[in-house]
Protein backbone atom coordinates (compact mmCIF):
# COMPACT_ATOMS: atom_id res chain seq x y z
CA UNK A 1 0.00 0.00 0.00
CA UNK A 2 1.23 3.25 -0.82
CA UNK A 3 2.87 5.33 2.12
CA UNK A 4 1.11 8.89 3.15
CA UNK A 5 2.44 12.14 1.19
CA UNK A 6 4.55 13.75 4.17
CA UNK A 7 2.88 17.29 3.70
CA UNK A 8 -0.67 15.83 3.86
CA UNK A 9 -0.38 14.25 7.27
CA UNK A 10 0.81 17.42 8.62
CA UNK A 11 -1.85 19.33 6.97
CA UNK A 12 0.60 21.29 4.89
CA UNK A 13 1.26 22.36 1.05
CA UNK A 14 4.47 22.02 -0.16
CA UNK A 15 5.20 25.59 -0.18
CA UNK A 16 5.29 25.18 3.88
CA UNK A 17 7.99 27.48 5.41
CA UNK A 18 9.94 25.45 8.34
CA UNK A 19 8.22 27.49 11.02
CA UNK A 20 4.85 26.42 9.27
CA UNK A 21 6.34 22.53 9.41
CA UNK A 22 7.19 22.74 12.88
CA UNK A 23 4.29 24.61 13.73
CA UNK A 24 1.78 21.52 12.13
CA UNK A 25 3.70 18.58 13.63
CA UNK A 26 3.24 20.26 16.66
CA UNK A 27 -0.58 20.89 16.08
CA UNK A 28 -0.98 16.58 15.06
CA UNK A 29 1.59 15.73 18.11
CA UNK A 30 -1.02 17.39 20.53
CA UNK A 31 -4.07 15.71 18.76
CA UNK A 32 -2.67 12.25 18.64
CA UNK A 33 -0.58 12.16 21.75
CA UNK A 34 -1.12 9.06 23.63
CA UNK A 35 -1.59 10.88 27.04
CA UNK A 36 -4.86 12.34 25.28
CA UNK A 37 -5.35 9.32 23.55
CA UNK A 38 -4.84 6.51 25.38
CA UNK A 39 -4.56 2.94 24.67
CA UNK A 40 -5.60 4.40 20.92
CA UNK A 41 -3.96 2.49 18.74
CA UNK A 42 -5.32 4.54 15.64
CA UNK A 43 -4.16 7.95 17.17
CA UNK A 44 -0.65 6.10 18.27
CA UNK A 45 -0.16 5.54 14.33
CA UNK A 46 -0.93 8.97 13.87
CA UNK A 47 1.42 10.11 16.27
CA UNK A 48 4.16 7.99 14.64
CA UNK A 49 3.32 8.90 10.93
CA UNK A 50 3.37 12.69 12.30
CA UNK A 51 6.82 12.06 13.99
CA UNK A 52 8.23 10.52 10.71
CA UNK A 53 7.03 12.89 8.62
CA UNK A 54 8.56 15.88 10.80
CA UNK A 55 11.92 14.38 10.83
CA UNK A 56 12.17 14.34 7.26
CA UNK A 57 10.47 17.87 6.41
CA UNK A 58 12.46 19.53 9.20
CA UNK A 59 15.86 18.75 7.73
CA UNK A 60 16.42 21.16 4.54
CA UNK A 61 18.35 18.51 2.34
CA UNK A 62 15.89 14.89 3.73
CA UNK A 63 13.05 17.64 2.67
CA UNK A 64 14.81 18.49 -0.69
CA UNK A 65 15.41 14.49 -1.34
CA UNK A 66 11.74 14.13 -0.45
CA UNK A 67 10.63 16.83 -2.92
CA UNK A 68 12.47 14.91 -5.50
CA UNK A 69 12.31 11.59 -5.44
CA UNK A 70 9.63 10.88 -2.91
CA UNK A 71 9.30 8.26 -0.50
CA UNK A 72 11.32 6.58 -2.75
CA UNK A 73 14.32 8.09 -1.89
CA UNK A 74 14.86 7.20 1.44
CA UNK A 75 13.96 3.59 0.63
CA UNK A 76 17.20 1.41 1.45
CA UNK A 77 18.76 -1.20 3.93
CA UNK A 78 16.13 -2.43 6.05
CA UNK A 79 12.58 -1.35 4.65
CA UNK A 80 13.08 1.89 5.96
CA UNK A 81 15.76 3.89 3.78
CA UNK A 82 15.20 7.00 6.12
CA UNK A 83 12.81 8.29 8.89
CA UNK A 84 11.32 6.20 10.88
CA UNK A 85 9.91 4.17 7.94
CA UNK A 86 8.90 0.40 8.88
CA UNK A 87 8.68 0.85 12.09
CA UNK A 88 11.90 1.39 12.81
CA UNK A 89 11.56 4.04 15.96
CA UNK A 90 9.43 3.90 18.85
CA UNK A 91 7.70 5.91 21.17
CA UNK A 92 10.51 6.63 22.87
CA UNK A 93 12.76 7.64 20.14
CA UNK A 94 9.95 10.24 19.04
CA UNK A 95 10.31 11.93 22.84
CA UNK A 96 14.05 11.45 22.81
CA UNK A 97 14.57 13.25 19.08
CA UNK A 98 12.03 15.75 19.34
CA UNK A 99 11.61 16.82 22.82
CA UNK A 100 12.24 20.46 21.88
CA UNK A 101 8.33 20.22 20.43
CA UNK A 102 6.83 19.10 23.24
CA UNK A 103 8.88 21.17 26.11
CA UNK A 104 8.80 24.71 26.61
CA UNK A 105 5.25 26.74 24.65
CA UNK A 106 2.81 25.76 26.83
CA UNK A 107 3.21 21.72 25.50
CA UNK A 108 5.47 20.04 28.00
CA UNK A 109 3.37 21.24 31.23
CA UNK A 110 0.65 19.27 29.80
CA UNK A 111 1.49 15.72 28.59
CA UNK A 112 4.21 13.68 30.13
CA UNK A 113 6.62 11.27 27.89
CA UNK A 114 5.16 8.03 26.85
CA UNK A 115 5.56 5.26 29.31
CA UNK A 116 2.23 3.79 29.32
CA UNK A 117 0.82 5.61 32.00
CA UNK A 118 1.74 9.48 31.20
CA UNK A 119 4.28 9.95 33.48
CA UNK A 120 7.91 11.59 34.02
CA UNK A 121 9.98 9.59 30.68
CA UNK A 122 13.44 8.37 30.92
CA UNK A 123 15.43 9.32 27.52
CA UNK A 124 16.98 7.54 25.08
CA UNK A 125 20.21 8.74 24.54
CA UNK A 126 21.36 8.10 20.66
CA UNK A 127 24.69 8.03 19.41
CA UNK A 128 25.97 10.17 16.09
CA UNK A 129 25.60 9.47 12.74
CA UNK A 130 28.74 7.80 10.82
CA UNK A 131 29.17 8.89 6.67
CA UNK A 132 30.49 6.65 3.86
CA UNK A 133 30.54 6.53 0.14
CA UNK A 134 29.72 3.66 -1.52
CA UNK A 135 30.38 3.46 -5.35
CA UNK A 136 28.07 1.84 -8.04
CA UNK A 137 28.32 0.81 -11.33
CA UNK A 138 25.30 1.04 -14.18
CA UNK A 139 25.25 -2.52 -14.35
CA UNK A 140 24.47 -2.56 -10.05
CA UNK A 141 22.45 0.06 -10.63
CA UNK A 142 20.32 -1.61 -12.80
CA UNK A 143 19.83 -4.83 -11.01
CA UNK A 144 20.35 -3.35 -7.52
CA UNK A 145 23.25 -4.77 -5.06
CA UNK A 146 24.27 -5.41 -1.91
CA UNK A 147 27.44 -4.30 -0.52
CA UNK A 148 29.42 -5.08 2.25
CA UNK A 149 31.56 -2.22 4.01
CA UNK A 150 34.03 -2.14 6.97
CA UNK A 151 33.25 0.67 9.14
CA UNK A 152 34.88 1.61 12.31
CA UNK A 153 32.73 2.25 14.90
CA UNK A 154 32.22 3.65 18.63
CA UNK A 155 30.25 0.82 20.86
CA UNK A 156 30.10 0.14 24.38
CA UNK A 157 33.14 -1.28 26.10
CA UNK A 158 32.78 -4.43 28.02
CA UNK A 159 32.37 -4.49 31.84
CA UNK A 160 31.50 -0.50 32.09
CA UNK A 161 28.79 -0.37 34.48
CA UNK A 162 26.20 2.50 35.28
CA UNK A 163 24.83 3.78 38.23
CA UNK A 164 21.09 6.11 38.81
CA UNK A 165 22.03 9.81 38.29
CA UNK A 166 21.95 11.55 41.88
CA UNK A 167 20.70 15.11 40.37
CA UNK A 168 17.31 13.40 38.57
CA UNK A 169 16.99 10.30 40.54
CA UNK A 170 17.00 8.14 37.21
CA UNK A 171 14.03 9.89 35.61
CA UNK A 172 16.29 11.98 33.21
CA UNK A 173 14.58 15.03 33.62
CA UNK A 174 14.59 17.96 36.05
CA UNK A 175 11.45 19.47 37.26
CA UNK A 176 10.66 23.42 37.41
CA UNK A 177 7.50 24.98 38.77
CA UNK A 178 7.42 28.54 37.86
CA UNK A 179 4.28 31.11 38.67
CA UNK A 180 2.86 32.56 35.94
CA UNK A 181 -0.23 34.75 35.55
CA UNK A 182 -2.36 31.49 34.96
CA UNK A 183 -1.20 30.47 37.63
CA UNK A 184 1.23 27.70 38.77
CA UNK A 185 2.82 25.80 35.91
CA UNK A 186 5.32 22.85 36.20
CA UNK A 187 8.03 22.28 33.27
CA UNK A 188 10.57 19.78 32.79
CA UNK A 189 14.12 19.83 30.98
CA UNK A 190 16.45 17.45 29.82
CA UNK A 191 18.64 16.83 33.25
CA UNK A 192 22.28 18.55 32.21
CA UNK A 193 24.30 15.97 34.44
CA UNK A 194 23.22 12.70 32.62
CA UNK A 195 21.61 14.37 29.68
CA UNK A 196 18.25 12.68 29.80
CA UNK A 197 19.61 8.94 30.43
CA UNK A 198 18.60 8.77 33.99
CA UNK A 199 22.15 7.16 34.67
CA UNK A 200 25.33 7.85 34.47
CA UNK A 201 28.63 5.96 34.35
CA UNK A 202 30.46 4.55 37.40
CA UNK A 203 33.23 2.34 36.07
CA UNK A 204 34.68 1.88 32.79
CA UNK A 205 37.52 -0.83 31.13
CA UNK A 206 41.20 0.20 30.47
CA UNK A 207 41.04 1.49 27.01
CA UNK A 208 37.80 3.23 27.00
CA UNK A 209 37.07 6.52 26.31
CA UNK A 210 35.32 9.21 28.91
CA UNK A 211 32.42 8.07 27.66
CA UNK A 212 32.77 4.08 28.24
CA UNK A 213 33.33 3.53 24.36
CA UNK A 214 35.75 1.51 22.23
CA UNK A 215 35.96 1.73 18.71
CA UNK A 216 35.36 -1.74 16.60
CA UNK A 217 35.70 -2.53 13.06
CA UNK A 218 32.13 -4.31 11.50
CA UNK A 219 31.53 -5.13 8.78
CA UNK A 220 27.85 -3.85 7.30
CA UNK A 221 25.86 -5.11 4.52
CA UNK A 222 24.05 -2.46 3.01
CA UNK A 223 20.66 -3.15 0.43
CA UNK A 224 21.10 -0.90 -2.13
CA UNK A 225 17.30 -0.74 -3.90
CA UNK A 226 17.90 -0.27 -8.19
CA UNK A 227 17.46 3.16 -10.08
CA UNK A 228 19.28 5.03 -7.47
CA UNK A 229 20.84 8.10 -8.62
CA UNK A 230 24.14 9.74 -8.14
CA UNK A 231 23.92 11.59 -4.76
CA UNK A 232 20.73 9.71 -3.06
CA UNK A 233 21.16 8.98 0.39
CA UNK A 234 20.58 5.30 2.21
CA UNK A 235 20.30 4.58 5.71
CA UNK A 236 21.44 1.62 7.47
CA UNK A 237 19.41 1.99 10.92
CA UNK A 238 21.63 1.43 14.27
CA UNK A 239 24.94 1.00 12.59
CA UNK A 240 26.38 4.30 13.35
CA UNK A 241 28.11 5.31 16.92
CA UNK A 242 26.71 4.06 20.15
CA UNK A 243 26.27 6.45 23.16
CA UNK A 244 26.84 5.57 26.59
CA UNK A 245 24.15 4.04 28.84
CA UNK A 246 22.29 0.97 29.63
CA UNK A 247 19.20 2.58 27.68
CA UNK A 248 20.96 4.48 24.93
CA UNK A 249 20.28 3.63 21.29
CA UNK A 250 22.61 3.54 18.11
CA UNK A 251 23.06 6.13 15.47
CA UNK A 252 22.46 5.15 12.03
CA UNK A 253 25.32 4.97 9.36
CA UNK A 254 24.19 7.20 6.37
CA UNK A 255 25.11 5.66 2.77
CA UNK A 256 26.35 8.31 -0.22
CA UNK A 257 25.99 6.69 -3.25
CA UNK A 258 28.60 7.76 -5.87
CA UNK A 259 27.83 6.26 -9.50
CA UNK A 260 30.81 5.46 -11.52
CA UNK A 261 31.00 7.00 -15.18
CA UNK A 262 30.56 4.17 -17.77
CA UNK A 263 33.37 3.24 -20.39
CA UNK A 264 31.24 4.13 -23.42
CA UNK A 265 27.37 4.24 -21.99
CA UNK A 266 25.75 7.66 -20.96
CA UNK A 267 23.27 8.06 -18.21
CA UNK A 268 20.54 10.38 -18.84
CA UNK A 269 17.30 9.82 -16.06
CA UNK A 270 16.42 6.45 -16.33
CA UNK A 271 17.68 6.24 -20.13
CA UNK A 272 21.41 4.75 -21.38
CA UNK A 273 22.63 6.22 -24.64
CA UNK A 274 24.98 4.41 -26.17
CA UNK A 275 27.16 5.48 -29.65
CA UNK A 276 27.66 2.67 -32.21
CA UNK A 277 30.27 2.76 -34.97
CA UNK A 278 29.28 1.09 -38.31
CA UNK A 279 31.63 0.82 -41.03
CA UNK A 280 30.58 2.54 -45.10
CA UNK A 281 30.01 -0.99 -46.26
CA UNK A 282 27.62 -1.96 -43.14
CA UNK A 283 25.82 0.97 -43.26
CA UNK A 284 25.47 0.60 -47.27
CA UNK A 285 24.83 -3.13 -47.14
CA UNK A 286 23.37 -3.99 -43.44
CA UNK A 287 24.49 -5.73 -40.94
CA UNK A 288 23.59 -6.99 -37.44
CA UNK A 289 25.54 -6.20 -34.27
CA UNK A 290 26.06 -7.32 -30.67
CA UNK A 291 25.45 -4.79 -28.15
CA UNK A 292 26.29 -5.16 -24.37
CA UNK A 293 23.45 -3.11 -22.42
CA UNK A 294 23.56 -2.78 -18.67
CA UNK A 295 20.93 -5.48 -18.32
CA UNK A 296 23.12 -8.27 -20.73
CA UNK A 297 24.00 -8.92 -24.76
CA UNK A 298 21.30 -8.10 -26.86
CA UNK A 299 21.46 -8.57 -30.94
CA UNK A 300 20.57 -5.35 -32.91
CA UNK A 301 19.82 -5.41 -36.88
CA UNK A 302 21.37 -2.28 -38.90
CA UNK A 303 19.05 -1.83 -42.09
CA UNK A 304 20.77 -1.50 -45.43
CA UNK A 305 21.13 2.10 -46.37
CA UNK A 306 21.04 3.44 -42.94
CA UNK A 307 22.07 7.02 -42.51
CA UNK A 308 24.47 8.45 -39.81
CA UNK A 309 22.76 9.83 -36.69
CA UNK A 310 19.48 7.16 -36.94
CA UNK A 311 18.51 6.46 -33.70
CA UNK A 312 17.32 2.56 -32.82
CA UNK A 313 15.28 2.47 -29.40
CA UNK A 314 15.40 -0.68 -27.38
CA UNK A 315 12.41 -0.45 -24.94
CA UNK A 316 12.77 -1.34 -21.64
CA UNK A 317 16.18 -2.09 -21.37
CA UNK A 318 17.30 1.11 -19.39
CA UNK A 319 17.38 1.56 -15.86
CA UNK A 320 14.80 1.75 -13.84
CA UNK A 321 13.08 4.56 -11.83
CA UNK A 322 13.47 4.51 -8.27
CA UNK A 323 10.39 5.70 -7.61
CA UNK A 324 9.09 2.59 -9.47
CA UNK A 325 7.40 4.47 -12.29
CA UNK A 326 8.92 1.53 -15.05
CA UNK A 327 11.92 1.41 -16.11
CA UNK A 328 13.85 4.00 -19.09
CA UNK A 329 14.87 3.09 -23.18
CA UNK A 330 18.27 1.92 -24.38
CA UNK A 331 19.05 4.54 -27.05
CA UNK A 332 21.66 2.90 -30.07
CA UNK A 333 22.74 6.19 -32.06
CA UNK A 334 24.28 4.94 -35.42
CA UNK A 335 27.28 6.85 -36.57
CA UNK A 336 28.89 5.78 -39.91
CA UNK A 337 32.51 5.97 -40.22
CA UNK A 338 34.48 7.06 -42.74
CA UNK A 339 37.82 5.53 -43.76
CA UNK A 340 40.54 8.00 -43.14
CA UNK A 341 43.57 6.18 -45.23
CA UNK A 342 42.54 4.56 -48.88
CA UNK A 343 44.66 2.34 -51.00
CA UNK A 344 44.52 3.38 -54.54
CA UNK A 345 42.47 0.70 -55.76
CA UNK A 346 39.48 2.31 -52.65
CA UNK A 347 40.49 5.46 -53.84
CA UNK A 348 39.92 4.90 -57.38
CA UNK A 349 36.35 2.79 -56.69
CA UNK A 350 35.27 6.10 -54.69
CA UNK A 351 36.24 8.59 -57.70
CA UNK A 352 34.54 6.21 -59.53
CA UNK A 353 31.17 6.63 -58.10
CA UNK A 354 31.51 9.80 -56.41
CA UNK A 355 29.00 11.21 -59.88
CA UNK A 356 26.99 7.40 -59.35
CA UNK A 357 23.65 8.42 -58.55
CA UNK A 358 22.95 6.11 -55.56
CA UNK A 359 25.98 8.09 -54.08
CA UNK A 360 24.43 11.27 -54.23
CA UNK A 361 22.73 13.07 -51.04
CA UNK A 362 19.15 12.86 -51.50
CA UNK A 363 17.52 13.29 -47.69
CA UNK A 364 13.34 13.16 -48.12
CA UNK A 365 11.46 16.27 -46.61
CA UNK A 366 9.86 13.40 -44.35
CA UNK A 367 13.77 12.62 -42.55
CA UNK A 368 13.71 13.95 -39.66
CA UNK A 369 16.64 15.80 -38.10
CA UNK A 370 18.71 14.52 -35.05
CA UNK A 371 17.09 17.29 -32.66
CA UNK A 372 13.57 15.81 -33.71
CA UNK A 373 14.18 11.89 -33.60
CA UNK A 374 15.37 12.27 -30.07
CA UNK A 375 12.22 14.58 -29.29
CA UNK A 376 10.66 11.77 -30.68
CA UNK A 377 12.08 8.98 -28.66
CA UNK A 378 11.07 11.02 -25.44
CA UNK A 379 7.56 12.27 -26.47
Amino acid sequence: MAKQDFYEILGLSKSATQAEIKKGYRKMAIKYHPDKNPDDKTAEENFKKAAEAYEILSDENKKARYDQYGHAGFEGPQGGGGGFGGGGMNMDDIFSQFGDIFGGGGFGGGFGGFNGGGGQRQARVKGSNMRIRVKLTLEEIAKGVEKKVKVRRKVQADGVTYKTCTTCNGSGQQMRVTNTILGRMQTATTCGTCSGAGEIMNSKPAGADAQGLIIKEETVSINIPEGVTEGVQLKVGGKGNEAPGKNSIAGDLLVLIEEVPHDTLKREGTNIHYDLYVNFSEAVLGTSKEVDTVTGKVKIKIDAGTQSGKILRLKGKGLPSIERYGTGDFLIHINVWTPQELNKEQKQFFDKMSDNENFRPSPNKSDKSFFEKVKDMFS
